[in-house]
């Protein structure tokens, strides 16, 4: 559903990302880790179109992003980690507004935002300006943003941010629920322990290079690190590929 051929961004004598190929399967959830710097978010921002690669491509739900920029983003939802949203609006002033933005008509677009209210219990907010929302309020808004074209992949950055613990239970069944139905989610998180609770396979990326994909323990494994907890593992793999860039 999602495939990255040879990435690369550079950002003058930067590389940002370095030759990074994945692909991600039909309903899989996927987890992008790696530590502050180490080009998750330059390439959650190139898989949603924000960025353009310097080199490499982006292949969504078979269309190349370069080639059909329009095509891929109708099957993509992307949910920053950061909201960005019009505050003098209501909340559901504010999903008309993103519904018209995909050409949905309105009898469709009023039957999924009332889904879309109900899905994430903000029913007795959707009349209310945005500006009056909690931030767990607007992140909730923000993802049923991405999600009212019910589209086949969703790339969310940091998805549990300004989630109390509530809103973060509600965000992973959501999720799992989704998979389920063969959406596609590459997600980007610092948070350890939702990566190895929601996620089939897990990806490190560290300095730019993409040092290991598998499953859970999978990694443990390749980390010689197999009664520990995925921190020790990220710790042990990060550490041990600086130390081989330091070799060389």
């Amino acid at each position: 559903m999602i495939r990255l051929v040879h990435l690369t961004k550079r950002f003058g004598r930067l590389t940002a990302v370095n030759n990074v190929s994945l692909k991600i399967q039909t309903g899989e959830i996927f987890g992008f880790l790696g530590p502050n710097g180490a080009g998750k978010t330059t390439t959650i921002k190139m898989i949603a179109g924000i960025l353009e690669p310097t080199q490499g491509n982006i292949i969504i739900d078979g269309k190349d992003l370069a080639d059909d920029p329009v095509g891929a983003k109708q099957v993509t939802g992307f949910i920053p980690d950061s909201s960005f949203l019009y505050e003098k609006l209501s909340g559901i002033e504010f999903l008309q507004f993103v519904a018209s933005l995909y050409g949905m008509d309105g009898g469709r677009a009023q039957a999924r935002i009332r889904e879309l209210l109900t899905l994430f219990e903000m029913d007795g907010w959707a009349g209310d300006l945005i500006e009056g929302y909690s931030h767990g309020m607007k992140q909730r808004l923000v993802m049923s943003a991405a999600l009212i074209h019910e589209p086949k992949v969703i790339v969310v950055d940091e998805p549990m941010v300004g989630l109390d613990p509530k809103g973060a239970r509600l965000v992973k069944t959501i999720f799992k629920s989704l998979a389920s139905k063969g959406v596609s989610i590459f997600m980007s998180t610092h948070t350890l322990a939702i990566a190895e609770e929601m996620c089939d396979r897990i990806g490190i990326i560290h300095e730019g290079n993409l040092i290991a994909v598998g499953t859970a323990s999978e990694l443990r494994q390749k980390a010689g690190a197999e009664e520990h907890g995925l921190e020790a593992v990220f710790l042990r793999l990060t550490e041990d590929s600086r130390g081989m860039e330091a070799k060389g």
